[in-house]
């Protein structure tokens, strides 16, 4: 091994000015992604995960119920304040977003999803969720986890991306198949520091014919490869992307504009997910779920629009849920409780748009929570089924009924 050799990796491998794109980006992540996409006809799922909690009644508002204005008293959202969606329901009135999306064919609201024995511990319903499997059972993977184990193709582009700093959720964890978590495309980058003479050197060596059998230098060179390649990769997705659609300027829209960035880039990837968190309202509802709502609206709006835009429409699915509603009356805090049941929203070309099954009663409860009616294993069978073409049997542990929520 010569001086410059030596050199080289006694930098890469012992500094932290070293090659990489993430601190949480694994190394197939660098490989596949300097692969163009050689099916960019199959379909996509964007799940958005609103953590903490959603209060349902205040964001698909039956405003036309005496029951909850009777149990809402400061909390509640006047008649006239609502978006329509028909004469006895409507949209929270910072959700313009959805009330565009909705008129324009491409929301689904399923109402009153849920699932049997409500747990309303965070972490615990959030598992439930994510596995479909209670906590008497193992839960080593979760849902899509194993659509990824059973539908990914191996030495192709990474099957799925968590876009986010938070944890990665428990839905994507898997056997076989191990998902990178990124912060943003900026942190994805190629980074080596100011060392501008490990830069030259990275090409040089890089570049090398190999004297004899070396498998370190072996691993360097081709991951480094891999690294420049996949840094060129989104460094040419990121200035190359151009859309006139206008991004709120929020969290979730730039996450969803990262993910709308990478799909247009020609990925493989059938899986992204991100989320939305501070829907944990006990106290002090009303401002809280306003922004919330805003938010949310306003970034799916936009990615719905800007994916449109690129000719992706059809073959791109949002899917939103949190792990729990809230319950039917307010508390003494100006806030709302745990719940039970609560919306699911579906967004994208493929949907049937409108409202898909019935509010349930807010009189008659199950210790102060909505009753469910659509299993949450209803919807993601539906979408496995229908939407990502797998069979969802195995996957969520026997056949649960469709729900009719998509064109396809």
């Amino acid at each position: 091994m010569n001086t410059t050799r030596r050199q080289f990796l006694s930098t890469a491998l012992g500094s932290s000015a070293v090659i990489s794109l993430s601190s949480s980006a694994p190394r197939f992540l660098l490989e596949a992604a300097e692969r163009e996409s050689q099916n960019k006809g199959e379909s996509i799922l964007v799940v958005l995960q609103l953590s903490g909690g959603n209060d349902g009644l205040n964001t698909v508002i039956p405003y036309a119920d005496d029951a909850y204005h009777k149990n809402r008293p400061k909390l509640r959202i006047a008649p006239d304040d609502v978006l329509n969606i028909n004469d006895s329901t409507g949209f929270h009135p910072a959700m313009q977003g959805f009330s565009d999306l909705l008129e324009a064919g491409k929301l689904s609201i399923v109402q009153g999803v849920g699932y049997a024995n409500p747990n309303r511990s965070h972490f615990e319903s959030m598992d439930i969720w994510h596995t479909c499997r209670h906590k008497d059972e193992t839960r080593s993977d979760g849902w899509l986890g194993r659509f990824l184990d059973g539908s990914a193709i191996k030495g192709g582009d990474v099957p799925a991306i968590h876009l986010g700093a938070e944890k990665q959720p428990l839905a994507l964890a898997a056997q076989s198949v191990r998902t990178p978590s990124i912060h943003s495309l900026e942190r994805f980058r190629l980074r080596a520091g100011d060392n501008k003479q490990l830069g030259k050197d990275i090409q040089t060596i890089t570049a090398a014919d190999r004297i004899g059998k070396n498998d370190l230098l072996g691993f360097v060179q081709t991951s480094t490869t891999s690294a420049l390649s996949a840094s060129r990769r989104v460094e040419q997705a990121a200035a190359g992307y151009k859309t006139e659609i206008n991004y709120p300027d929020s969290g979730l829209a730039q996450k969803l504009k990262t993910v709308a960035q990478l799909i247009d880039a020609g990925l493989q990837t059938r899986i992204y997910y991100v989320t939305l968190g501070g829907f944990d309202t006990h106290s002090q509802q009303t401002d809280a779920h306003r922004a919330l709502m805003g938010e949310m609206s306003g970034a799916v709006s936009a990615f719905v629009q800007d994916i449109a835009a690129h000719d992706h429409g059809k073959r791109v699915l949002l899917m939103a849920f949190s792990e729990f509603g809230r319950r039917v009356k307010e508390n003494a805090s100006e806030g709302t409780d745990h719940g039970a049941a609560a919306p699911m929203f579906l967004a994208g070309e493929a949907v049937k748009p409108g409202l898909v099954g019935d509010q349930p009663s807010l009189t008659d409860l199950s210790d102060g929570d909505l009753k469910f009616h659509t299993d949450f294993r209803q919807v993601y069978a539906t979408i496995l089924d229908q939407w990502l073409h797998w069979n969802s049997r195995p996957i969520l542990g026997k056949q649960y009924q469709s729900v009719d929520c998509l064109k396809t």
